[in-house]
């Protein structure tokens, strides 16, 4: 990640958190140098320079950073400064006792297997309960079955696909769906919680080239409300993930106003993953950069900071 600001050379986590409490000092926070640093170090940095600040200011750099920042800044760059695994366990955290399950959806449909492994065993350290536990008592129906199957499944995640067993499940599929009165909702939720992406790739192309019709038309077809946002969350995953990212930041930013807090929960749990492909599919959807359209939407230091995270536009 680089833009004008970035430091010319890379400093020990110690000075960070020495410039950091400089940053702190005096009359206001002088946020630009926090950005400065913060918005240029990756996961462990990050993790070892809130070590050294607290050796040697015997505080909580988070809570000095929620202290000294306010508004959408202070939202963002708290976000960042979680490692990815607890960041997606807070988020989901929040957005179930929120009832925000939208929300709760996206990460755990939009995320690979190990990162569900690892966001589940932050959540438990974090509240002491399962996530099953609280998806069981937040959603209901079929969008919990999948919610929970989605969690308790180990998938593969290899590229390697049976094509037997594509064309198998492509069947089920539509004998479970449109060729059905009525839809058996067991064999989407089993087959989309145990199949890899790749797998779910390969069976949505084979639906179309047998159906002349995207699997995506029939369970927007067969299903209805977060159930079918569910599952057309894991199969947009499942064939793009670039895309889907681009698709959600756009409607964070369109129509009369912006959802802060969605476009600085997309841009900062994708910043380290797939960045430079979300943009390249942004630029390929809308015809223009995402950096632009991220400038033109929000303002002050907090557009600072995601465009920080964003890179340069090349």
């Amino acid at each position: 990640m680089a833009s004008l600001t970035v430091p010319p050379v890379l400093t020990s986590p110690r000075d960070d958190a020495t410039q950091l409490h400089h940053a702190f000092k005096g009359f206001g926070c002088d946020a630009e140098a926090v950005i400065n640093i913060v918005a240029y170090r990756d996961a462990t940095q990050r993790a070892l320079i809130q070590q050294e600040y607290r050796a040697m200011f015997s505080a909580d750099l988070r809570k000095k950073l929620a202290s000294e920042l306010s508004g959408d800044l202070e939202a963002a760059v708290l976000l960042w400064m979680h490692d990815p695994a607890v960041r997606d366990a807070v988020i989901l955290t929040e957005a179930l006792k929120g009832n925000c399950l939208e929300v709760a959806t996206e990460v755990i449909c939009s995320r690979t297997p190990s990162q569900i492994h690892l966001f589940k065993q932050a959540y438990y350290s974090m509240n002491k309960v399962d996530l099953k536990h609280d998806i069981e008592k937040h959603a209901s129906g079929d969008h919990e079955k999948l919610l929970v199957a989605y969690i308790s499944t180990s998938r593969h995640e290899g590229f390697e696909v049976d094509m037997h067993m594509v064309e198998a499940d492509e069947m089920a599929l539509y004998k479970a769906g449109e060729k059905k009165m009525g839809t058996d909702e067991k064999t989407f939720i089993r087959i989309f919680s145990e199949r890899s992406s790749a797998h779910l790739a390969a069976i949505n192309s084979a639906y179309r080239k047998k159906h002349k019709k995207s699997l995506k038309k029939a369970v927007k077809s067969e299903t209805s409300g977060k159930f079918e946002l569910a599952l057309l969350t894991i199969l947009r995953v499942a064939e793009n993930p670039a895309k889907y990212f681009a698709k959600e930041l756009q409607k964070a930013m369109k129509g009369f106003g912006t959802d802060e807090k969605k476009l600085t929960r997309l841009i900062v749990t994708r910043s380290e993953i797939d960045m430079q492909y979300i943009k390249a599919e942004y630029h390929k959807i809308y015809k223009k950069s995402l950096n632009d359209v991220v400038r033109s939407e929000i303002s002050g230091n907090y557009r600072t900071f995601l465009l920080s995270l964003l890179g340069p536009i090349h």
